[in-house]
């Protein structure tokens, strides 16, 4: 069975990426998929977080068995069978930023696909280190479409233009 996820940015309107993943792939080659996916540091701990679909805390995945199993133990089906619907990938456990995986469907597999798999994006990806996505694109527009006085107010103009 492939599990279609739709990944977010907790806060961020902008971000978007949807992910197919086969049921027995581990939650460690999902984490090697996303780090490369995401041009993350491969030097960093992460770990998953499974939550149901009421946002209860379910269990917590890590590099090491924190009690709930280890990334390279633990299938994907294992967690949706758990009643996990929702994985938080935490990519900064410093900070405690996270990208939420949550599971939208099932398919079935395509001939010849390679999964995982990202069949969607939108927004670009997160730093690893920043204090918070921001996605700068959302605040620019490209400069044919705006007004050059438009970057200063009436009584701002630069010296020598009055």
């Amino acid at each position: 069975m492939i599990y279609k996820y739709k990944a977010s940015i907790p806060g961020s309107k902008v971000f978007m990426r949807e992910y197919e993943v086969k049921g027995e792939t581990s939650l460690y080659k999902l984490h090697d998929f996303l780090q490369n996916d995401f041009d993350f540091s491969p030097d960093q701990m992460v770990a998953f977080r499974g939550y149901d679909e009421k946002g209860k805390f379910r269990s917590e995945y890590g590099l090491f068995d924190m009690g709930d199993g280890s990334m390279d133990m633990v299938s994907v089906e294992k967690t949706v069978a758990k009643g996990e619907t929702t994985l938080s990938y935490v990519f900064d456990m410093r900070k405690d930023r996270v990208i939420n995986l949550t599971l939208i469907g099932e398919t079935e597999p395509a001939p010849r696909a390679s999964y995982p798999r990202l069949v969607a994006e939108k927004g670009r990806n997160p730093e690893q280190f920043a204090d918070k996505y921001d996605d700068l694109d959302q605040y620019s527009e490209p400069m044919d479409e705006r007004d050059d006085d438009s970057l200063f107010l009436d009584d701002e103009l630069p010296d020598g233009e009055e």
